[in-house]
């Protein structure tokens, strides 16, 4: 009997890199032939293959999410202004209309232990385009707003699960 079984190891597909985890498929005999006459090693292994294939593309699923400051039609908004990300994900704050904008985390509304001020971006972006990005390792509600436009309502909610 053989148990076929991999550890976690990174494998690259489509230029992403992901994880994938411990599979187990049923041990079997290592010679029996199946009723087509291939080997059900063989089909273990290719089963094996689809299924490491499979947990690859749901970690790679985990897309980077991107915010514009100002909407199309030049409102003082983030859009959108409240998001769920997963531990871990980027987000990407794009300078659109309105500007100049900036992203400031208030210092009350993160994560304990979380420095708002080492998260918040405080230089203008001026010019349409300019990004700025946060990646966000400790689950919680963050929240902030555009410090020129906080007045007017400019604020962002981000839930870290």
């Amino acid at each position: 009997m053989q148990t076929a079984m991999a550890s976690t190891r990174v494998a690259k597909t489509n230029g992403r890199i992901g994880r994938v985890g411990r599979i187990a498929c049923r041990a079997v005999p290592k010679h029996q032939v199946a009723e087509d006459g291939t080997k059900v090693q063989k089909a273990m292994q290719a089963s094996f293959a689809a299924a490491a294939a499979s947990m690859l593309v749901a970690t790679s699923a985990m897309a980077d999410v991107t915010v514009k400051l100002g909407d199309d039609s030049g409102s003082l908004v983030f859009e959108p202004a409240d998001i769920t990300v997963a531990k871990g994900e980027k987000v990407t704050f794009v300078n659109n209309k309105g500007f100049p904008h900036n992203v400031v985390y208030d210092e009350d509304a993160v994560p304990d232990g979380v420095d708002a001020d080492k998260m918040s971006h405080e230089d203008y972006l001026n010019a349409p385009g300019e990004t700025v990005s946060n990646v966000f390792d400790v689950p919680g509600v963050y929240e902030g707003y555009c410090e020129p436009h906080q007045g007017a309502g400019m604020v962002f909610k981000v839930t870290v699960n």
